[in-house]
């Protein structure tokens, strides 16, 4: 089958052992790679995925421009990558970065709030969802939020659902099912919402039957799949993907055509 890898992270080489270690240790992983574009390639070759969203970070204002030319040098050597670019709360030129993300064929924004020590509803960043909500539909580019986490509330589902309701046609993706590691209160909160959900990072934490009625009170054609490569080995998780007690139907819309979908690509 097809696949679409809507959730990964890659590094330069220099840091990218230290920077897996230190994401895996934040979030108390045993597992974890090093996330180098290389090892992405390889491991997503071997899991039979053919595209791979590569989502960067800045916890600085000052590192946005810097790693959004490295996600737009690495897309542009390796076709196999989707490009989607950073920005930080703290940035007095939201704007004029994503017009930089758009001329450089970006296909999206990551936001990592926990990490960025920001809400998802900083109204700092509101001029910002109020210019993506109102690009040309040819033209709109999705949101990747991390939602969900123990010890903070920066990344609380409720502050993105606030978001979703003051910003009705922003496009939006809730990674892990709305809720890293507060998978059932997500879906509380969540049901209903007119946004996509990735399943990275969830696999391994929440039983297959039960991570079935989550997918179907979401509705299979919102559902992506994600690795949260390096965290995870692509590989790993396509086998646990397919422990799903999915129909082939939902197998499909979920590993492949919804992403096509979201980001206009065949």
């Amino acid at each position: 089958m097809k696949f679409i890898d809507v959730h990964t992270h890659i590094y330069p080489e220099k840091i990218a052992r230290k920077a897996a270690e230190s994401i895996c240790g934040y979030y108390h992983l045993k597992e974890g790679m090093i996330g180098t574009a290389e090892l992405l390639l390889e491991r997503e070759k071997a899991a039979g995925i053919e595209k791979a969203c590569v989502l960067p970070v800045a916890t600085k204002a000052v590192n946005v421009r810097s790693i959004n030319d490295f996600i737009i040098d690495e897309k542009e050597k390796h076709s196999e990558f989707i490009g989607f670019g950073t920005i930080h709360a703290e940035q007095n030129n939201l704007i004029e970065e994503v017009e930089y993300m758009l001329q450089n064929n970006l296909h999206g924004i990551k936001l990592h709030p926990d990490q960025q020590n920001f809400a998802i509803d900083d109204e700092r960043l509101f001029p910002l969802y109020d210019y993506l909500q109102n690009l040309p539909e040819a033209e709109k580019i999705p949101v990747l939020y991390h939602c969900g986490d123990r010890v903070s509330n920066l990344s609380h589902p409720e502050r993105l659902k606030k978001v979703l309701h003051q910003f009705p046609s922003l496009l939006v993706v809730a990674a892990h099912l709305g809720g890293w590691s507060i998978y059932e209160e997500a879906v509380q909160v969540m049901k209903g919402e007119s946004c996509y959900f990735d399943i990275s990072s969830t696999m391994a934490f929440v039983e297959p039957d039960r991570l079935k009625e989550y997918i179907n009170i979401y509705g299979a054609e919102k559902i992506l799949f994600g690795s949260d490569f390096p965290m995870w080995d692509p590989v790993k998780e396509v086998e646990r993907f397919y422990e799903l007690p999915l129909n082939e139907s939902e197998r499909e819309l979920i590993a492949y055509k919804n992403a096509e979908r979201l980001l206009r690509i065949r």
